[in-house]
């Protein structure tokens, strides 16, 4: 994507420099050329194209952020009651009901 953009602004600036040693050319114009041609469209485009990452990138933090989050509530909460459960495992299972 960069390199189209890199030969675009190379296009604008042989523009630019054409109108600025054109006999009836002016400095002045060949600057609005080469901001109007070149730098402007040039911006937008990787703007635009850049989109995606920047999408991605930011749904990348936000669930680095989330599972943070979720590890620090995890080490934050008092453990469960483990007596409890190794109560019922080494209780003597009870039969089925009977009908």
């Amino acid at each position: 994507m960069y390199l189209i953009v890199i030969a675009w602004i190379y296009v604008v600036l042989m523009m630019s420099v054409a109108e600025a040693t054109n006999t009836t050319g002016t400095l002045l114009g060949a600057l609005v050329t080469f901001v109007l041609y070149g730098v402007g469209p040039a911006s937008l485009v990787v703007y635009l194209m850049g989109a995606p990452a920047r999408n991605k990138a930011v749904k990348k933090r936000q669930a680095e952020e989330r599972a943070q989050h979720l590890a620090t509530q995890l080490a934050a909460s008092p453990p469960a009651n483990v007596n409890a459960a190794a109560d019922t495992a080494s209780s003597p299972a009870q039969p089925p009901p009977e009908r």
